[in-house]
């Protein structure tokens, strides 16, 4: 979801390695996929001795009324980061507003040059991340790009050896398959950052954001009725956040970067990030914009993606299944992007745990003025560590003190039934 003004503007070059199309360090396989028009590549991680083999592909949404509008999504693969071997960066950026493509093209490519020009980033990840996001949100607002009434969301994977950092803004998704027994479980690696989640709609409150549906902010519904069930059942007409004497900026998200004046009311650029140590039950992860995960939860991602050994495959399946039931639900489709990382030959035989001894449960970084803490999944209120960062004034003032005990292994619903759609284009 993103605003209410829809996503509107054109898309203009980028320059990333992963989608300029220029050579990565990898490229074992030259026979180009019929849908991605990608071909398979690798990358070797030699401290742990595995492999990440993935793939991505963008779809540009489909608008009636705008046919010649552009893909406002972006992405971006970097392995190698610093030069070392170990580490490799994957994102996706969902841009909003009139320049949301603008804006998801330069974060993408900024954000990812932050990290990799700093050198605290494998004494202190956590720190590094969060300062990466931070800057490239003040570097965007004293950009050239009007980013008044647009932004962009951002959820991003860094692979440091076995571990992985996610890192997220806004209502962008990234979800783990884990194996259990005979069974493939699908646990969520971020949690979409909207006004359903009380912490969410409480932090955003106490900034002075007016929370309400369309329907309510135009008289249709009580607007005192601060309620709104959950987003599955109310996707159609979401809470959104609105300046208090105006019918503006309509965000259906709490989080991202841009939307200064959306920033004033709480809408802020500080990620929230897990961290996972990887196992050998761990087989694959995908990063997804939400126009995959509008109509696909992640147990039905992960379940598709289960099904296909290239993830080139299990990416045209996914991106054309999302096409198909944003056709079937609505006249319009949204920009659909999704990356799915397949983890190859993963051992763990320097592990002093067995498989079972091993807790593969994201540990959840939460942000609460400028620390993080630390929480596992199933165990919400027990303390591990925090990490102290800087924040600005304006960025400390939104950022109140509210409880935000929650799970990143969200209960979803039961998938859906798979149909192939009659039509998809490739970005």
């Amino acid at each position: 979801m993103g605003c209410v003004h829809g996503k509107c503007c054109t898309r203009y070059p980028s320059s990333s390695d992963a989608d300029s199309g220029r050579r990565r360090e990898k490229r074992p396989y030259k026979c180009k996929h019929i849908l991605t028009q990608r071909s398979l590549e690798l990358v070797p991680v030699p401290s742990h001795n595995f492999t990440l083999q993935f793939s991505v592909l963008t779809q540009h949404g489909y608008y009636p009324e705008t046919v010649e509008r552009e893909n406002q999504d972006s992405f971006c693969i970097k392995t190698q980061l610093q030069g070392n071997p170990n580490i490799h960066f994957f994102g996706v950026f969902d841009g909003h507003g009139q320049y949301g493509a603008e804006c998801s093209n330069f974060v993408k490519d900024r954000l990812v040059e932050r990290l990799a020009n700093d050198t605290t980033l494998l004494d202190d990840p956590l720190k590094a991340y969060n300062s990466a996001f931070l800057a490239t949100n003040s570097e965007l607002h004293d950009s050239e790009i009007d980013d008044t009434m647009s932004g962009t969301t951002a959820i991003t994977v860094l692979v440091v050896g076995d571990t992985l950092y996610v890192a997220n803004v806004g209502d962008s998704r990234a979800v783990i398959a884990v194996k259990d027994g005979d069974r493939i479980l699908a646990e969520d690696l971020s949690e979409d950052q909207t006004p359903f989640r009380k912490d969410e709609y409480e932090r955003v409150k106490l900034c002075g954001a007016r929370v309400l549906s369309v329907d309510q902010v135009e008289g249709l519904k009580d607007p005192n009725i601060q309620n709104w069930g959950d987003e599955y059942s109310q996707g159609g007409d979401p809470p959104r956040l609105w300046v208090p004497d105006g019918m503006y900026p309509g965000t259906a998200f709490t989080r991202s970067v841009g939307d200064s004046i959306a920033e004033k009311i709480g809408v802020i650029a500080v990620p929230e990030i897990s961290v996972v140590r990887l196992t050998r039950n761990h087989l694959f992860f995908a990063v997804a914009s939400d126009g995959v995960f509008e109509f696909l939860s992640s147990r039905t991602v992960v379940n598709m993606a289960a099904e296909y050994a290239d993830p080139r495959d299990a990416c045209a399946a996914i991106a054309g299944e999302s096409y198909k039931l944003w056709l079937d639900n609505e006249n319009r489709t949204d920009d659909i992007t999704i990356i799915i990382v397949q983890i190859k030959g993963l051992s763990n035989s320097g592990a002093s745990a067995t498989d079972n001894e091993v807790d593969c449960r994201p540990m959840v970084m939460k942000s609460i003025k400028g620390s993080f803490d630390t929480s596992s999944v199933s165990e919400p209120e027990e303390t591990y560590g925090s990490v102290r960062t800087d924040l600005s004034d304006t960025q400390q003032s939104c950022q109140h003190s509210v409880s935000m005990n929650r799970s990143a292994a969200i209960v979803v619903p039961s998938p859906m039934m798979h149909q192939r759609p009659s039509q998809l284009d490739v970005g």
